[in-house]
């Protein structure tokens, strides 16, 4: 049974998501996955819900000593006490999922301006920092992918393109040859006209507790000519647009 103490550990603030599903395989199943919390332990299968998160803050942060990356579920960070923020997301294991973040009233840049991607706790597991904005440039469309063995995840890795999908369009810039970034000053949160949301496209691979393959990472990898994020924008928009009507 995992210990609801566990969910101190991190940051004070739990930030509204939405998840935009496109389901790989349509299959009728049942969720078998028990937990809700990003850090503790679990397996999975395919169509289970999984829990991990996100904790935004600075770089340093995330390592212990200046020398040594832990996950955000190590108290040893701190995180807590620090300026750090978290969502948390469920997705469904092996469904491409768009995942969103509103940037009207949060800022990446107040908070550090980088994110890492987590979940687990004996097994614990956690992404690289990826640069996310400071008061120059703003990253809004990322790629992660969540790999998985025999059902236990195992790692958390950002997929970059090289700025192909900005290449020629001058509202981006390309950062290090590999992220594309708008001006922080363009988003509309800063007085610009330019929606800085943060998409997130998320995909899996590896295989589940039955060894069954995870194969939306593929199906991403295909489709990477293309932006999710762009394609379901106006979707985005729309969710977002009804979400500040009720709030």
């Amino acid at each position: 049974m995992s210990n609801p103490k566990t969910q101190k550990l991190l940051v004070p603030f739990l930030m509204v998501l939405a998840a935009l599903i496109f389901p790989s395989n349509i299959k009728a199943s049942t969720n078998t996955n028990g937990v809700y919390i990003p850090c503790a332990d679990t397996k999975v299968q395919i169509s289970d819900g999984f829990t991990f998160g996100i904790a935004f803050s600075s770089r340093d942060s995330f390592f212990f000593n200046q020398s040594h990356q832990l996950s955000p579920c190590d108290r040893r960070l701190s995180l807590s006490s620090m300026n750090s923020q978290l969502v948390v997301f469920r997705p469904k294991v092996d469904e491409i999922s768009l995942l969103t973040i509103n940037t009207s009233n949060f800022f990446p840049e107040n908070y550090g301006g980088y994110m890492v991607a987590f979940a687990g706790r004996k097994y614990a597991a956690r992404s690289l920092p990826a640069f996310v904005a400071n008061n120059t440039y703003t990253i809004t469309s990322f790629t992660l992918v969540l790999e998985f063995k025999k059902g236990r995840l195992q790692n958390l890795y950002w997929k970059r393109d090289g700025c192909a999908l900005c290449k020629g369009k001058t509202n981006f810039v390309c950062l290090n040859k590999q992220d594309c970034a708008m001006r922080t000053p363009d988003c509309k949160s800063r007085g610009g006209s330019v929606d800085c949301s943060l998409g997130i496209q998320l995909a899996f691979s590896g295989t589940d507790k039955h060894l069954s393959a995870l194969n939306s990472w593929y199906e991403v990898e295909n489709l990477r000519q293309y932006s999710l994020y762009g394609l379901y924008s106006n979707l985005r928009d729309s969710l977002t647009s009804q979400y500040n009507n009720f709030f």
